[in-house]
Order: structure tokens, then sequence, then C-alpha cells
């Protein structure tokens, strides 16, 4: 069986309060997840939305991860053999940025068939503007 997951991740400011959304749909049925955090990146609140939305699942499954995040598409299927092979270290040779959520994606994807697809933000496909609103109403309020 086929899981179909949406993930966004949203924040006032970059850095500042952030929020993130899943939304995990199989068999007819559908799951809504969400949280924030005070002070935080963009980006890390749209690898946050795929941990939890994988943290989710019970077991083992196929899944199809729709995210509009280029940051999070390359950094699953492109670069991260790269940076596990060099010791969490970027091409540049730096340290590899949100090295503790690349490590936690790594060993999530281990346990899944995932293939990840792009979807372009604020386009209207009506799954990505869901978790987009469930990532902003998750921002904290101050």
């Amino acid at each position: 069986m086929s899981i179909v997951i949406y993930t966004d991740g949203a924040c006032s400011g970059n850095p500042g309060p952030g929020g993130w959304g899943a939304l995990l749909l199989w068999n007819g049925h559908e799951k809504e997840l969400s949280g924030g955090e005070e002070e935080t990146t963009n980006n890390r609140m749209e690898m946050m939305a795929v941990i939890k939305a994988l943290e989710a699942l019970k077991k083992p499954s196929t899944l199809d991860l729709y995210t509009d995040s280029k940051y999070v598409l390359q950094g699953a299927t492109e670069w991260l053999e790269g940076w596990k092979a060099k010791g969490w270290k970027s091409a540049n040779k730096k340290p590899v940025k949100n090295q503790d959520l690349w490590q936690q994606i790594d060993s999530l994807i281990q346990m899944h068939s995932v293939t990840f697809h792009w979807v372009k933000g604020h386009a209207g496909d009506e799954n990505n503007e869901r978790v987009d609103k469930l990532a902003v109403a998750a921002i904290p309020k101050g």
C-alpha cells in the first residue's frame, strides 16, 4: 500500500518563529500533523514536517512524499549520500547545515521506500496549499 505525504514549513522572519505541517493520505484515510518552534529557520521547518510525517508511520511503507522545498528534495535525493561519505562535510569542506535533522531524515527514510516529488508552492496544488495553511497556523504567535 502506498502512502502519499505532503509537507511544508513556514517562518515569520528567517530566522524567527516557524511552523510545519504534514498531510498523510492512505486508503481513503487522512491525517494532519503540525507544530511550531519559537526560533528556527524555514529550512528547518520544511525538514521537521518530513521528520514528523515519517515518525507517524507505524510500519515500513512505500511512500510518495511531496514537498515544495528544493532544499529538502535535493538534500534527500542528491546530497545525503555524499555528506555521509565525507563525514558530514559539504562540498566546500564545511560542516553540513542542519546535520541533526538530516541525520534524522536519513535514518527515517532507511525504514521506508520513499520517492520524493517536488511540487511548485503556491501554485494551486490543493494538498500543498493545505499543508501550507497548517504550517502557517502552527507558527507561535509570540
